[in-house]
């Protein structure tokens, strides 16, 4: 009998592994980092080729799928009260456990004459409230203005929910061209071993075990403050669906792998809108809360920048005030919003945080080179919080279906 063949999941742990290596050795054989980067960069570019029409034909179809608008209203309520929510508690985390394990106390790093990678003023609260309202529906699909194309994809679909069965052939050509968009994203998921090999050999051939050392105490911040952000705030609530934590990690395997080896939630976008179907979310709230939470539910990044704030003030001499930390969880809330799921936008979105409280900007240049490391932690937490959100608002909805792996 003729086997399967390894799984995507373990392909790409073994390009993550193989990429370790070549990272490892390709300094001391003459080769350059740079010579791994075309293959990540073309894994990224697929991934951003198949990300706007996705986003909008899944938003679109769930949105219209969910028939009544009641209904509709309520999902978007309880989706958005809980990304709120389990972001005010993920920024918390972070800065509890920096305030504990002080990573910027005793770590010698010059901070002469560093500048920053961005000097740009974030937008006012206002703006970015107004900003989500697109002029021009087109115009924000060609520059892939995700909080835009999903204010227009939930009302598109709002409105062909309305309109009933007069708008049904509408209806059936989003429902199949999301059918054919998450075909095409599983095609150029084939590549994905091989993209993240790239990525993988170019940032360990780039940085190197030695740079990492002296910023090991931050690193291990974050990953024990995300490790603890999943522990008291996703598994309960998977528990509370009847689904154990490890049927949960196993049945997300290839979307948290995806995730924290391309540092880019996109790219685990279709992979993981089929996993939790398979764990029982519906397919109308799955469609709708997942693409949804891809661009504004962003744990992980909020875990980052409550610690990285705390890293760079004492790298600085800075002391936090209670009240200014209680501003990096409030900023880093709405900061978190419209973080797009592609690497290192968690990065620039800290300026906001720094010039808020007062934190030199010059302190992103120290970051940045850690973030690929730090970026795949939040990363991962940002896919997970989607997929948890899908299956709690379904229960809440009382639509959850017993775990099936066969699920389509």
């Amino acid at each position: 009998m003729k086997g399967k063949g390894l799984s995507l999941p373990v392909k790409m742990l073994i390009g993550f592994i193989l990429g370790i290596i070549a990272g490892l050795i390709a300094p001391s054989c003459g080769f350059e980092a740079s010579w791994f980067k075309p293959l990540g960069d073309l894994f990224i570019k697929l991934i951003r080729m198949v990300v706007v029409p996705l986003v909008l034909a899944t938003i679109i179809a769930g949105a219209a799928s969910v028939g009544d608008l009641s209904k509709l209203g309520r999902v978007a309520v309880k989706t958005l009260v809980y990304y709120f929510c389990t972001t005010a508690i993920a920024v918390t985390i972070g800065l509890f456990f920096a305030n504990i394990l002080d990573p910027g106390m005793g770590v010698d790093i010059s901070t002469d004459g560093v500048k920053a990678l961005s000097t740009k003023t974030p937008p006012k609260l206002i703006d970015v409230f107004l900003n989500i309202v697109p002029i021009n529906p087109i115009e924000a699909m060609s520059r892939g203005n995700m909080l835009q194309i999903i204010f227009f994809a939930i009302m598109f679909g709002f409105s062909l929910s309305a309109v009933g069965e007069k708008a049904v052939t509408v209806k059936n050509f989003f429902n199949e061209m999301a059918n054919v968009m998450i075909k095409l994203t599983n095609i150029v998921m084939v590549f994905a071993p091989y993209g993240v090999f790239g990525l993988i050999a170019f940032t360990v051939a780039s940085h190197g075990a030695s740079m990492l050392l002296p910023l090991m105490k931050v690193i291990l911040v974050m990953y024990v403050a995300c490790c603890v952000h999943v522990a008291i705030c996703y598994l309960p609530l998977v528990r509370s669906c009847g689904i154990t934590p490890s049927v949960f990690f196993k049945m997300l395997s290839a979307p948290m792998l995806i995730s924290f080896t391309t540092c880019s939630s996109a790219a685990a976008l279709s992979t993981n809108l089929l996993q939790v179907r398979k764990l029982g979310a519906s397919k109308s709230i799955s469609s709708f809360s997942i693409p949804l939470g891809n661009t504004i539910n962003m744990d992980g990044t909020a875990v980052y920048m409550g610690v990285v704030a705390i890293f760079v003030a004492e790298l600085y001499g800075i002391d936090l005030s209670f009240m200014q930390q209680i501003e990096v969880i409030t900023i880093g809330v709405l900061a978190s919003i419209g973080t797009v799921g592609v690497p290192g936008a968690g990065l620039i979105m800290s300026t906001m945080v720094f010039m808020q409280v007062g934190i030199p900007l010059e302190g992103i240049a120290i970051i940045a080179g850690i973030d690929r490391i730090l970026d795949m932690a939040r990363t991962s937490v940002n896919v997970m919080g989607d997929a948890t959100g899908a299956l709690i608002v379904t229960k809440w909805e009382k639509e959850l279906s017993p775990v099936d792996p066969n699920r389509e």
